[in-house]
């Protein structure tokens, strides 16, 4: 069987763990523990790509493991000025550094987005 990454949350709202397999679209299970949710998610993913294959899809490679150490936690942007304008006045107000303010947004919309995937 392919080794396909899970990933697992706890959902207040299902009350109980929710395992998403984020290289199979629609491809998510639930347990009532971390243990549980994976290994309904092994059955969820046999079923996905059973389906895929009867239905002539292509079937997605595996997202390869990614060796955190690999990145150095630093990346460049280019934003319109007034963007960066805006960011610092917002940054100044928080009394934080920009960094450390376009870090808390980035890491509030990560939050969202992977909130949203599994409602």
């Amino acid at each position: 069987m392919n080794k396909y990454p899970i990933e697992v949350f706890w959902s207040e709202e299902d009350a109980g763990y929710i395992a998403t397999v984020p290289d199979l679209p629609g491809c998510s299970a639930c347990g009532d523990s971390e243990v549980d949710a994976i290994n309904e998610a092994h059955d969820a993913i046999a079923a996905w790509l059973e389906a895929a294959q009867a239905a002539g899809h292509t079937i997605p490679t595996p997202t390869p493991p990614q060796d955190e150490s690999a990145f150095s936690g630093r990346f460049l942007v280019r934003l319109p000025r007034r963007l960066h304008a805006e960011l610092a006045r917002s940054a100044k107000r928080e009394g934080v550094s920009l960094n450390q303010y376009v870090l808390f947004m980035l890491a509030g919309q990560q939050g969202e987005r992977k909130s949203q995937q599994t409602a």
